[in-house]
């Protein structure tokens, strides 16, 4: 039986797609899916490095992870060094080797009208890697954060600024190492974006 429009739910995370030459490509998302994960539906922007791997090879990886520090870093484009890959049987033939689970999709039916395509997919291989950390404010803030980055020029410069500001506190309040790395790369980024007050 197909799940109903209450049995979904957005899950943000990491997704892999591979590029032309068979390299791989990371980009947080926030794809729907069912509470047993054997449904997603991907919605990437059809300007994206996502959508024309996706739209190429219709596979992905998306990973559930609790590592915010790399959702902030790939979600600007800040990379000090590509994470580690583990090598799966499946296309698109990678996963990262440190996430909580990963679940390998094909694509099976497509909408590719802008602004956002639409991918429904199933799932063709998943693996658990570790446990997941536990509910962090923080890593809540700094996930916020990360889509507020990919929100410049799509929400006005004031209501960034505002959730930015009540974020904040969150992560004064509750961030470790990791946490505190990614949120400061995010306030960098988005100051250095946006048009000054």
């Amino acid at each position: 039986m197909e799940p109903t429009q209450t049995d979904r739910l957005i899950v943000e995370g990491l997704v892999l797609t591979t590029a032309a030459d068979g390299s791989p490509h990371l980009a947080p998302m926030g794809p729907q899916v069912d509470r047993q994960f054997q449904s997603f539906t991907l919605r990437p922007f059809c300007t994206s490095q996502t959508f024309a791997n996706f739209e190429r090879t219709r596979t992905a990886v998306f990973h559930v992870t609790d590592n915010v520090e790399l959702i902030a870093r790939s979600a600007i484009g800040r990379m000090v060094q590509l994470p580690e890959y583990q090598t799966i049987d499946v296309s698109p033939g990678y996963a990262l080797a440190d996430c909580c689970r990963w679940f390998a999709l094909r694509a099976t039916t497509a909408d590719l009208g802008p602004p956002r395509a639409t991918f429904h997919c199933e799932v063709i291989q998943s693996q658990h890697v570790r446990d997941w950390f536990g509910f962090n404010r923080a890593k809540h803030a700094v996930v916020e954060a990360a889509i507020l980055a990919t929100r410049i020029g799509i929400l006005p410069a004031a209501d960034i600024r505002t959730e930015m500001a009540r974020l904040e506190s969150l992560v004064q309040k509750t961030a470790g190492e990791q946490e505190r790395i990614g949120w400061e790369l995010l306030c960098a980024h988005i100051q250095g974006k946006l048009e000054p007050e």
